[in-house]
C-alpha cells in the first residue's frame, strides 16, 4: 500500500512538473466580452490538456504598455499578449499594410483582402518569432470631431488626438502634414472636455465604451483606417508544449480569435448606428472631397513606404486585390 502511495505521489509530481503556465497580458478589462471569450478558451485548454497547460490572463493593462509587455515576454515574466497589430511591427513590418490610411471603403473590401492576406501576415509573424491564431478585427477607425471634417484642410485645422506608443499612427498623421497631440487613452476624455483636443480617430465601439462620443458632435463617414489585433504567444513559450498540447492550444485560441473577430464587427456596426441616436451627426464627404481625401491618402501611403513602414510589394498586392474586387461590382 505504501509503495502504491509513493508511486501515486511521484506520478502527480511528474505531471505537475510538466505543467506549463502561459501568462498573457491584455488591455481589455475584466468582464469585457473579449476577455470572457479568452477565458472560455483558457478553461477549455486546461481541461483538454488535463491541467498540463494553464492560462492566466492579466487584464486591464496591469502589465504596462506594449513595450513593457514585450520586454516582460523577452525575460519570461509573460508568455504572450493580446495586442494591436502595430505592437508586432518589429517582427513583421508588412503587417501594417492593412492600417494604411483610407485603404478600404467598406467591410466587403476588408473581407476580400483578408481572404488572401491573413495567411501571409500570420506566416510573417511566425517567422518573426510569434505564434498567432488568426487576425482579430478591431474595426474601422473614423474621424470624430467637435467641428465637421469633410476635407483634408478641415482635418489639418483640428487638434487631433492619437494614442501614445503608436508610432505607426503618428507616422500616418505626419505623412498628411498633421501634428497630432499624443496622449494616453485615459487622458482623452479630459482633453476633449478642456479643449486640449477637438478631434479623435477611433472605432465606434471604443468611442461609446470610453464615453468619448459625449464630447464630439460629428463623425466623418470615410473609414480613416482599419484596425486589428492578434493573440500572440512567443515561439519560445509555445515550443515548450508537446505537439499534442500545441494542437489543442491552436484549436481553442483559433476558435476564440474567430469568435472575437466576428463579434467585434457586429459590435462596431451596432455602435455606428447607435452614435446617430446619441446625437452624433454623420458627415458624408461629397464625391470631390472623397476623391481628394483618397488621393492625399495615396500620397501619404507612398511616403509611409519610403519610410519603410511596410513594403511596396505588399501594398501593390493589396491594391491589386482591391482593384479586382471593385471592378467586379
Amino acid at each position: 500500500m505504501r509503495s502504491l502511495t509513493v508511486t501515486a505521489i511521484l506520478s502527480i509530481t511528474a505531471v505537475m512538473a510538466q505543467a506549463e503556465e502561459l501568462k498573457i497580458s491584455t488591455q481589455y478589462p475584466d468582464g469585457n466580452a473579449v476577455l470572457n471569450e479568452l477565458r472560455r478558451a483558457g478553461e477549455a485548454i486546461k481541461a483538454q490538456t488535463e491541467g498540463r497547460v494553464d492560462i492566466r490572463y492579466y487584464p486591464g493593462g496591469v502589465m504596462g504598455d506594449d513595450q513593457a509587455v514585450q520586454r516582460k515576454i523577452r525575460i519570461g515574466q509573460l508568455q504572450g499578449a493580446f495586442v494591436q497589430s502595430g505592437a508586432l511591427a518589429n517582427a513583421f513590418r508588412d503587417s501594417q499594410v492593412l492600417n494604411a490610411p483610407l485603404l478600404f471603403r467598406n467591410y466587403d473590401e476588408v473581407d476580400a483582402v483578408r481572404a488572401q492576406l491573413d495567411g501571409d501576415i500570420e506566416q510573417g509573424f511566425a517567422e518573426g518569432g510569434w505564434q498567432t491564431f488568426g487576425l482579430i478585427e478591431a474595426g474601422f477607425a473614423y474621424g470624430m470631431s467637435q467641428q465637421p471634417i469633410t476635407s483634408m484642410d478641415s482635418l489639418k485645422a483640428r487638434k487631433l488626438w492619437l494614442p501614445a506608443n503608436d508610432p505607426f499612427s503618428e507616422q500616418i498623421a505626419r505623412a498628411f502634414g498633421i501634428n497630432p497631440i499624443v496622449l494616453n487613452i485615459g487622458d482623452v476624455l479630459t482633453a476633449l472636455q478642456t479643449g486640449a483636443i477637438d478631434a479623435i480617430v477611433a472605432p465606434p465601439v471604443g468611442a461609446i465604451t470610453l464615453q468619448w462620443y459625449s464630447r464630439v458632435d460629428y463623425l466623418t463617414d470615410a473609414p480613416f483606417m482599419y484596425t486589428y489585433g492578434v493573440l500572440a504567444l512567443s515561439d519560445r513559450a509555445f515550443s515548450q508544449l508537446t505537439a499534442a498540447d500545441q494542437a489543442i492550444v491552436e484549436a481553442e485560441f483559433g476558435n476564440a480569435s474567430a469568435t472575437i473577430d466576428r463579434q467585434t464587427r457586429q459590435d462596431n456596426l451596432r455602435s455606428f448606428a447607435a452614435l446617430e441616436t446619441l446625437g452624433i451627426e454623420i458627415v458624408e464627404p461629397g464625391e470631390a472631397d472623397r476623391s481628394a481625401l483618397e488621393a492625399e491618402s495615396e500620397a501619404a501611403t507612398r511616403l509611409l513606404i519610403e519610410r519603410d513602414q511596410f513594403s511596396a510589394g505588399i501594398y501593390e498586392k493589396v491594391s491589386d486585390i482591391l482593384v479586382r474586387h471593385r471592378d467586379a461590382l
